[in-house]
């Protein structure tokens, strides 16, 4: 009688095996992944708090401005209609800042934003706007490469010398701006100009970015490394003509 051959039941245990060896490394990869994405989320949760937590002191309301003194309200960019007038939300922060400067805490507003293109020249539109609404040319400079909350800090710092500054943007936007100024070595307060109600996935989408923007700019405040432009300096109490290109 002949014996049956162990090879073939050898060989299924084996493949068994293997394939039991692939799996549990398929686990402790997945298992490894799943971790590592857990902790980048605490750590960015954690930094979004830090940045929240360290700033929100700075808040103000332009009914609480009295006595108080700066050497400018910095404004930040916030894109441009099709016709090349500010945004609702650019002009939001303006009427914001017009309201701040009629109050006398600075006889300076400094329009921080985008003008990468002949195209595309954010300043210019917030200059004329708010000239239209009664501020003085001559109190209005501009920042033409203000393309990052950071790099509009770095700017105001090194090119336009401020020391004290009010910053005007919305709320969800504000900690950062007030974060990295303060990071930067100014003293900074902001107003939130929020007065219109934007619709849910425009606001899902701006909280979105800013959450990802303020474990950025942690970074950036941190290494400090210099903006797009610098340039020679331009004193914040200089004529606004100083800054027309």
């Amino acid at each position: 009688m002949k014996r049956r051959s162990s090879e073939p039941k050898r060989r299924k245990r084996d493949a068994v095996e293997t394939d039991g060896k692939k799996g549990k490394t398929v686990r402790r990869l997945l298992k490894a992944l799943l971790i590592a994405a857990l902790l980048v989320a605490l750590l960015s949760v954690g930094m979004n708090c830090a940045v929240i937590f360290t700033s929100r002191d700075g808040f103000t309301k332009t009914d609480e401005l009295d006595g108080r003194r700066y050497d400018c309200i910095l404004v930040l960019g916030a894109g441009l209609t099709a016709d090349g007038t500010p945004s609702s939300m650019l002009q939001e922060r303006l009427d914001f800042a017009i309201d701040a400067y009629n109050t006398g805490c600075t006889d300076r507003l400094l329009m921080s934003g985008d003008h990468g293109s002949d195209d595309h020249d954010e300043v210019h539109a917030m200059k004329r706007y708010a000239a239209a609404h009664g501020v003085p040319e001559n109190c209005i400079l501009m920042d033409h490469a203000g393309f990052s909350t950071y790099e509009s800090m770095y700017r105001a710092r090194d090119i336009f010398g401020c020391k004290k500054i009010l910053i005007v943007t919305q709320k969800y936007h504000l900690y950062r701006a007030i974060y990295d100024a303060r990071r930067l070595g100014l003293e900074a307060d902001g107003v939130a100009s929020d007065k219109f109600i934007y619709h849910p996935l425009l606001i899902a989408k701006n909280n979105g970015r800013e959450f990802l923007a303020r474990c950025k700019d942690i970074i950036w405040c941190i290494l400090q490394p210099e903006p797009t432009y610098l340039g020679e300096a331009i004193p914040i109490a200089s004529d606004g003509s100083a800054t027309e290109d």
